[in-house]
């Protein structure tokens, strides 16, 4: 004699005016904040004589303009880690550019507190979204692997997470929160984990100008760099086995 267990119905389809909010959410949000961006480096002079000169290839006219800015400069700069919260890129080129424009020990203040908050902002938009719209903006799978990466690896991974990110460092902190992880432990492990590697190309970009091949600290970094993506192999969780079936599974009695 058999007993069948089913599994968890399926989510139900989303209505017209669930899609609508996804795609603001996925696409009309980055949008707009990608245009306040770009309109504040219209609207703010040195901001703006800081583009003209990047594009032109004038490194040290980016630094003197963004220098220019004082207190705002580093504002922008924060804010640019902000962003990262729902507009995912790599967080290398603003550690490098931070650490080329205000030298090593202020841009990596000023990254890791950035980082550390966007990370909470993530946590704290996954504790609050049902998992429903989270499937529907992120995708589902791509999301449940996270979570699930979340729920298993305990403090080992929440740090290796950072080390060298396995998913998107923002993906991981909405997962976290999704995934109930304690929001002190969250924080402190996303501060600490993400140190090295900011900390690494805040250097790089604090001797961007007389950075060379020779340089005994260009191999140091890149030696750390190696190491930590090596150290991936063992920290990184291995995946549940997949059930055999996605039908009703039969379960004998007797």
């Amino acid at each position: 004699m058999t007993a069948s267990v089913k599994r968890p119905e399926a989510e139900p389809a989303p209505s017209p005016a669930d899609e609508r909010s996804t795609r603001l959410l996925r696409y009309g949000l980055p949008v707009a904040l990608i245009l306040a961006c770009v309109g504040a480096a219209l609207a703010i002079p040195p901001l703006r004589e800081a583009v003209v000169n990047a594009l032109q290839g004038d490194t040290e006219a980016v630094r003197e303009e963004l220098l220019a800015l004082g207190a705002g400069g580093y504002a922008i700069l924060f804010g640019l880690t902000i962003v990262h919260t729902v507009v995912w890129y790599p967080t290398e080129i603003v550690n490098t550019a931070a650490g080329f424009v205000y030298g090593f020990w202020p841009a990596l203040i000023v990254c890791l507190t950035g980082w550390t908050v966007s990370g909470v902002l993530g946590w704290t938009i996954g504790r609050m979204a049902g998992p429903p719209l989270l499937h529907r903006v992120i995708g589902a799978e791509r999301f449940e692997r996270a979570e699930a990466m979340a729920e298993r690896g305990g403090i080992t991974l929440l740090l290796a997470m950072r080390l060298v990110p396995i998913v998107p460092f923002s993906l991981f902190s909405v997962a976290a929160g999704a995934a109930r992880v304690p929001l002190g432990r969250f924080t402190w492990t996303s501060a600490v984990g993400y140190f090295p590697i900011t900390a690494l190309f805040v250097f790089f970009g604090s001797r961007l100008d007389e950075l060379s091949l020779s340089d005994p600290a260009l191999w140091i970094g890149v030696g750390v760099l190696i190491a930590l993506l090596l150290s991936m192999k063992y920290l990184k969780p291995k995946p549940k086995p997949k059930p055999a079936s996605d039908s009703e599974i039969e379960i004998p009695k007797g």
